[in-house]
Formats: structure tokens, C-alpha cells, sequence
């Protein structure tokens, strides 16, 4: 069986005509299997969703009960019309999984996001033999080279060290990169509290019930906060609740925070190179590591990763699905 038989790319996303189900799609759909929670893999409205049991909460925190009209854990493998699929730890988030759809003697292995760096908050990426790997590329390009989070983590409290005055403003995805921050502040020692923004609570409390050490957290929106340490939504900063802080220093964590522009024309002082995606050797080595017979390209730099396969000698080609950045949210 072909690959093209088993997974085709359609304006609705990834599409499994034996399963007749779609992976991550980009609208409504009858039936859709979901990598992870971000809003630019998890959607409102499907009519059966299945994911594992995190996601599944995640997504029923964010959008509420009745964000599909039916749910289903994935456990091991399952069978679905005419093909096995199986989840497998991404090492993005919290629940992330690739999934793996198998017929005819064939696997293909749909990454979703995925990172290798070490993670306190979630499961780490698992290796799946495949013959076709699909691949993001959010940061599919040489320059993209991460710097071990604890250097990251280091940057921040000596900051903090030589600013004991001026509180610390940390911009982090509300989903996944708020709580690696704490996670990796507590890890390094850190265990003053640490104030959140309302809108990280939820999901912050999540983590915590699923055995995530975060410490303890307080609330940065009363009238005043004591906390150094200050975790918001990136969006938050655009709000006048960052004028309730004074003087304060203005930090991002991201892969973006990579190329300087970005931090610049964010206005960001302290800037943190910490992200949940692979970056360039990550990427190419997980490619290195599975040698698929061939490799889809999907979500960022498609042509940086199209090429480095073709030096390999690795057949590839683009998905062209729509793109996304950075757990843009």
C-alpha cells in the first residue's frame, strides 16, 4: 500500500480515507484524531474526537464541555476502519502525541509538534520506526540552534539578582511554555512564589493535579503584587494590567527570542530562548535517527528541511498545510 492511499493532504488537513478520519484538521470534521491542545491542532466542533486523556481535558478546559460531540481516549493502539493507529509521546506539552497510522506493511509517523530538549512537564519524545515521517518546521532553518534551557532559566534569576527592585515580567504561552517556565525555575532552586496571571490558572492547576511541580503560585491581578517573578500571556503586555507593575523588566520566553529583530520589536529586555519545538539539529537529527523512506514537511521553513533531505538523499516534499509559529496562541 502507498502512502499516498494511507494519509493525503486536503484543504481540511490530513486525511485517512480507510479510517475516514482527519489528523489535527483545520475546520470541523465528522471525526479528527489530535496530536495536542494548542489551538492550532485542537478545534471547537468536531463530531468525534479522539486524543489522549490530557488533551482531551486540556481541550474541555479551553472550550468547554461540549467542544465535540464525542470523545475517546486513545489508549495502545486502535483499530479504525481499515488501519491500526497508535499515539506516542511528542515531548511538546502536556498529552502531546504523534500518531501513527499503519496498513498494508506501511507506518506513517505524524509528529504534530514535537521537541527533544528535556521537559519536567511533560512525557519525552518517543522514537516510532516509520516509513514516512511528517515533520514541523517552525523552526526549520540553520540559525534556529536552542541553548540548553538552564542557561535560559540562569539568565533569569541573575536578573532577578541584580533587579532584586524591579519585578520580572515573563511572557509564556498560556498552554505548555507558562508552565515549563516554572517548572524549570523550580528545578533550578527557585522557590519564592511565583505570581500567574489569571489567565494561566486553569491550566496551571491542571499541571499541578497531573504531578507537575510548579511550587506555589499566586495571583498577579490583585492591586498588588509581591511576587518578583511575574507569568503572563504574552497578549497581557498589549493590556493596561502591565501598568499596575513599575519599572519593570520585560522578559519573553520563545524560539523566536532566537533572532534578535524579534525580542527588538518586541520591546523585550531580558530575552529567553526556550521553546517546545525542535530546533535545526534537533530536527535533522530526529530525521538522522528514524531514516524514513520519505519525509513530509509541514508548519514553517518547508524548503530549509525539503533541501537538508535532499543532501541526504532522502526523498521529501511539502504538506503545504497552513503554517504556524511558535505556539501562537
Amino acid at each position: 500500500m502507498c502512502a499516498d492511499s494511507i494519509l493525503q493532504p486536503t484543504k481540511a488537513g490530513l486525511y485517512c480515507p480507510e479510517g475516514r478520519f482527519y489528523i489535527d484538521p483545520l475546520r470541523p470534521v465528522e471525526r479528527a484524531l489530535i496530536t495536542h491542545g494548542h489551538s492550532d491542532h485542537a478545534r471547537f466542533g468536531h463530531g468525534a474526537v479522539m486524543a489522549t486523556a490530557d488533551t482531551l481535558q486540556i481541550m474541555r478546559l479551553r472550550m468547554g464541555d461540549g467542544f465535540a460531540g464525542s470523545t475517546q481516549i486513545a489508549e495502545g493502539e486502535a483499530r479504525i476502519g481499515g488501519v491500526t493507529v497508535g499515539f506516542h509521546p511528542a515531548g511538546h506539552v502536556l498529552g502531546s502525541s504523534q500518531i501513527a497510522v499503519s496498513a498494508g506493511g506501511r507506518r506513517i509517523v505524524v509528529s504534530g509538534d514535537y521537541a527533544r530538549q528535556p521537559n519536567p512537564t511533560c512525557a519525552p519524545f518517543e522514537p516510532v520506526p516509520c516509513d514516512v515521517f511528517v515533520t514541523e518546521a517552525t523552526f526549520g532553518l540553520p540559525v534556529f540552534r536552542f541553548p540548553d534551557p538552564a542557561t535560559q532559566v540562569g539568565k533569569l534569576i541573575a536578573s532577578m539578582q541584580e533587579f532584586p527592585d524591579r519585578p520580572h515580567l515573563i511572557g509564556a504561552y498560556a498552554l505548555g511554555k507558562a508552565q515549563h517556565v516554572i517548572a524549570l525555575m523550580r528545578e533550578a532552586g527557585y522557590d519564592a512564589p511565583i505570581a500567574i496571571h489569571g489567565a494561566l490558572k486553569t491550566l496551571c492547576d491542571f499541571y499541578a493535579s497531573c504531578g507537575v511541580e510548579l511550587g506555589e503560585l499566586v495571583p498577579a491581578t490583585a492591586d498588588e503584587v509581591v511576587a518578583q517573578l511575574v507569568i503572563a500571556p504574552p497578549s497581557a503586555f498589549a493590556s493596561p494590567w502591565v501598568q499596575r507593575f513599575r519599572d519593570p523588566v520585560i522578559g519573553f520566553a520563545s524560539g523566536w527570542m532566537a533572532v534578535r529583530a524579534r525580542a527588538r520589536q518586541r520591546g523585550v529586555e531580558l530575552p529567553l530562548i526556550l521553546s517546545d519545538h525542535v530546533d535545526w539539529p534537533a530536527l535533522t537529527g530526529t530525521l538522522a535517527e528514524l531514516a524514513p523512506s520519505e519525509v513530509w514537511v509541514t508548519h514553517g521553513a518547508e524548503d530549509g528541511v525539503i533541501r537538508w533531505c535532499e543532501l541526504a538523499q532522502i526523498p521529501a516534499r511539502p504538506l503545504r498545510l497552513v503554517g504556524y509559529e511558535d505556539e501562537a496562541e
